[in-house]
């Protein structure tokens, strides 16, 4: 019902923004192309913005092509977890997904700069730098590891949650058991702050939040609200200690089985999708919020982020080096 009502309010005149893009191709140009499907995977529920996007991607897709490239959405994991999917790009076996930029930089290192923590101070800077030619720069470096990268859109601002107690600065988080996504940065970056960072699957974390053998775990704001975790973690900080881009990604089995002349209305498509999700996830945010306050989660929403800030300094001495002049280049961009 949320989301519908955010449509049904919201979502014209962005949709006709969107629908005026800059796709190179008209549908009448598709008419002799053989029809192409394509299965996109994703991890989460149908409210949640990953969906949305997805959603908004398959219709632009079929309407840029005048329905000559199909697209079909598989969520909740049921393809797979994001690791398993990006695998299956790989060799073919799924043609595409939208994926948290923390697994894909399991395929890619490099692309873990981006979960540098503190990194971005705002979603606008953020954009700039996902969206500009750093960004454009990793999504081609994908390649490599025989993966397309289309277009960043966003998991979002990450936020703590637990079920144990309120957490106002790092000191709370002394010996917590937090999940966090299969990724190093996050990892010791947690482990810098005082908790047990316990790395796994979004699925295998639902579990074991239902059943306390985790604390807590991170994410945005509407990852909390769309899977109600507040069914299980009474206490939310507004750390937004990381900012999480996600990407349309294509294996590139798939992105060769289209025809070429397909290809930027694909890459289009993503990054008008993406935007469309931004601006969803930004409209949304306050009214999750006040859900979650209503069915009984305390919110902090100013905890001591100079304390936080200053905890996980060791981060980037760790990892700033290996990231090369890329990290450099971001901070230039962004202070």
């Amino acid at each position: 019902m949320l989301r519908r009502s955010f449509l049904a309010t919201a979502a014209f005149a962005t949709c006709a923004a969107i629908t005026a893009g800059t796709a190179t191709a008209a549908p009448e140009d598709f008419a002799d192309m053989e029809p192409v499907s394509l299965r996109l995977a994703h991890v989460v529920n149908e409210q949640d913005g990953f969906h949305v996007a997805a959603e908004r991607f398959r219709d632009l897709v079929d309407e840029r092509t005048g329905g000559k490239v199909q697209v079909e959405i598989f969520p909740n994991a049921t393809l797979g977890d994001e690791r398993t999917l990006l695998e299956g790009m790989q060799i073919g076996s799924i043609d595409m997904g939208l994926i948290t930029n923390g697994p894909v930089s399991n395929f890619l290192p490099e692309m873990a700069v981006f979960e540098l923590p503190f990194l971005f101070p705002s979603n606008e800077a953020a954009y700039e730098v996902l969206d500009g030619e750093i960004g454009q720069e990793l999504l081609d470096r994908l390649e490599n590891v025989n993966l397309k990268g289309l277009a960043y859109a966003e998991r979002g601002f990450r936020n703590l949650t637990n079920s144990v107690r309120p957490v106002a600065s790092p000191a709370d988080m002394e010996g917590l058991r937090i999940r966090v996504m299969e990724n190093p940065v996050y990892i010791d970056t947690f482990r810098e702050l005082g908790a047990n960072a316990i790395p796994m699957a979004w699925t295998e974390a639902l579990t074991a939040m239902q059943q306390d053998t985790i604390d807590g775990q991170e994410n945005p704001v509407g990852v909390v609200h769309s899977f109600k975790l507040d069914e299980t973690q009474d206490y939310m900080t507004m750390t937004r200690h990381s900012y999480a881009p996600a990407l349309f990604v294509m294996g590139m089995p798939a992105w060769n089985k289209v025809p070429e002349k397909a290809h930027d209305v694909l890459i289009q498509s993503a990054q008008d999708a993406a935007q469309y999700e931004r601006q969803f996830n930004a409209d949304m945010e306050a009214q999750l919020l006040d859900e979650l306050r209503e069915r009984g989660m305390e919110i902090d929403t100013d905890p001591d982020l100079t304390a936080f800030k200053e905890q996980i300094a060791p981060v980037y001495e760790q990892y700033g080096e290996q990231f090369g002049d890329l990290l450099e280049r971001i901070q230039a961009q962004t202070n």
